[in-house]
């Protein structure tokens, strides 16, 4: 089965254009035109395996989409795309539990590859990490700090108060720290094996993850998740 895309832009041309060059590919494309018409689509039509929002939508727009989205679905992987003048939309997005961005105007080729690498790294899936993550290890259940448990393949963090669901690029960030605990882990290195770059808006988008990880992990002061100011970061307990 082909995977599904549900795919969000108001513009007729560019949703046009963007989903019959992404159908070459076998993906099944679902075009909605507005916020609300992509609401009831995602509601009525699942499973969808990833969600490429545009952030200025009439009716309902992007960011209040994403979080709708999110509020059912904590795994479904989602794409923004952003105008060039709004940069500070990005951030917002990755606040909101958007997995990663792209700015207009972008490449088809920029857009089906990040498509195919949230596909690959899908737990729905189920196939292996890209080779820029190979390096990080696998595991099932590991203990973090007194409290918690963290499973990757379920983008589950667990304490005995209750069980988060983390979205893809959440998991990933707190899997790389957690299979290079106790040590100082740069910056560079973090982004380049979880974005395949380090500019600096991937900078910026990194440290939303971080401070949404310090977050999630606050009950428990034995973990420390701290940032080592020109250098990186070092997660202990």
């Amino acid at each position: 089965m082909n995977p599904r895309i549900l795919y969000v832009e108001d513009d007729p041309n560019l949703g046009f254009v963007t989903k019959d060059n992404l159908e070459l590919y076998h993906y099944d494309i679902v075009h909605c035109a507005d916020g609300q018409h992509a609401l009831d689509t995602f509601e009525d039509q699942q499973p969808f395996d990833l969600c490429v929002l545009d952030v200025m939508l009439p009716v309902v727009d992007g960011f209040t989409l994403a979080q709708r989205i999110r509020a059912r679905d904590r795994h479904v992987p989602i794409i923004f795309l952003t105008a060039r003048s709004l940069q500070e939309d990005k951030l917002h997005g990755l606040r909101l539990g958007a997995d990663d961005y792209l700015t207009k105007p972008f490449s088809m080729e920029e857009l089906r590859l990040k498509i195919e690498i949230f596909l690959r790294r899908s737990t729905r899936k189920e196939v292996p990490p890209p080779p820029e993550t190979a390096a990080v290890p696998a595991f099932k259940i590991v203990t973090i700090g007194a409290m918690y448990e963290f499973c990757f393949e379920k983008l589950q963090l667990s304490s005995s108060a209750q069980t988060r669901e983390l979205t893809y690029r959440e998991a990933e960030v707190l899997r790389y720290l957690v299979a290079h605990a106790q040590q100082v882990v740069k910056r560079e290195d973090l982004l380049k094996a979880i974005w395949g770059d380090d500019d600096y808006f991937m900078g910026r988008s990194l440290d939303v993850f971080i401070s949404r990880l310090r977050k999630y992990l606050s009950d428990d002061p034995t973990i420390k998740l701290e940032g080592i100011h020109g250098v990186g970061f070092r997660m202990r307990w």
